[in-house]
């Protein structure tokens, strides 16, 4: 039996031994990722057993979850029956904004509002939806993450060289990634670095939320993970009204790439970000959504990213400019209150 490519196989075809041979796009990978992602819908543990069992042979030799797959190596998966699932929803195929393509990597302009993939509660994201656009692509993945509410550029991998190399730098803080935020109140130009603790939690409600640890007495202070934000006060803005205390454009360069962060950070020094609908101002957010503004989104945007490109090692300095209807929110709160 000749070695098959390797592509996913649907869960109703009849259960049989597959010899599956790793490509570009699959080579540097863990043995167990490998195969959790060509036995869609198996459970992790079913995946481990096999591997365990001595099932799954690399080149016909026995081999352990850890195991790196080079490229042109037979991979051997036993049968495996799984349960069919129901139809999911239709994926509509997606481009975005291309601000930096070439055959390593894709640098998007993300809009606000667009989660970047499925899950918890959201059928798909920008990666389901360009990989739907491009079926000819034999990989895509996501490098990092955006927060849904959060517009800006995104890295997407079309190497598993590339994806690993970017992830190495953002892990050991070797990249440059700024947000511009728009907070409420006058923040004090003297305060630049925001090194506070995170801690993530699931609330009663099921959400998922962060929360700063300033205090090392707080009983779960161990379990937080430090974070830091440097902060620039690029632009003050004068309230609409007397009692408004204004509003400050900030640029906000993350040196840790904690969940919610910049979001959290603000928040906590007392400014949070203006239409944050999690940790931000609610009545304030329902003001600017409903009143003449008509502002309904959150205002945080990457609008920066600084990475050595993993081929060339050249320093990429990409931008993303600011939507329009941040522009226009800008514009507006720099024209005096009538």
């Amino acid at each position: 039996m000749p070695p098959a490519p390797a592509v996913s196989e649907s869960a109703s075809a009849p259960a049989q031994v597959r010899l599956l041979t790793v490509d570009d796009g699959s080579a540097g990978q863990r043995l167990d990722n490998f195969l959790i992602r060509e036995l869609k819908g198996a459970p992790k543990t079913l995946v481990y057993r096999i591997i365990r069992s001595g099932e799954v042979r690399i080149n016909k030799g026995r081999c352990s979850a850890d195991s790196r797959l080079e490229v042109g190596d037979v991979v051997r998966v036993p049968p495996v029956r799984l349960a069919e699932k129901p139809a999911e929803p239709a994926i509509p195929a997606r481009e975005f904004p291309i601000v930096f393509e070439d055959e390593h990597l894709i640098v998007v302009d993300k809009p606000a509002g667009v989660a970047v993939h499925g899950g918890s509660g959201v059928s798909f994201g920008v990666i389901e939806q360009l990989r739907r656009a491009r079926p000819q692509a034999k990989f895509l993945e996501l490098v990092h993450r955006l927060d849904k509410e959060t517009s800006g550029l995104l890295m997407i991998a079309k190497k598993r060289s590339a994806l690993t190399h970017l992830q190495d730098q953002l892990r050991d803080r070797e990249t440059g990634k700024t947000y511009a935020a728009l907070v409420s109140g006058a923040w004090a130009k003297s305060r630049k670095v925001v090194d506070v603790p995170l801690l993530k939690f699931v609330g009663s409600d099921g959400e998922r939320w962060v929360r700063a640890v300033p205090n090392l007495g707080d009983p779960q202070a161990d379990q937080a993970k430090r974070s830091i934000s440097l902060v620039k006060v690029m632009e003050a803005l004068p309230g609409r009204t007397p009692d408004d205390a204004g509003y400050s454009l900030l640029d906000v360069t993350i040196k840790t790439g904690r969940t919610h962060q910049i979001r959290v950070h603000l928040a906590h020094e007392g400014h949070p970000i203006v239409g944050d609908p999690k940790y931000g101002d609610f009545e304030a957010n329902r003001a600017l959504a409903r009143g003449a503004l008509r502002f309904d989104r959150m205002f945080l945007h990457a609008r920066q990213l600084r990475v050595t490109h993993p081929a060339t090692g050249q320093t990429l300095t990409l931008n993303a400019p600011l939507p329009p209807e941040c522009e226009t929110l800008l514009a507006a709160l720099r024209r005096p209150a009538p």
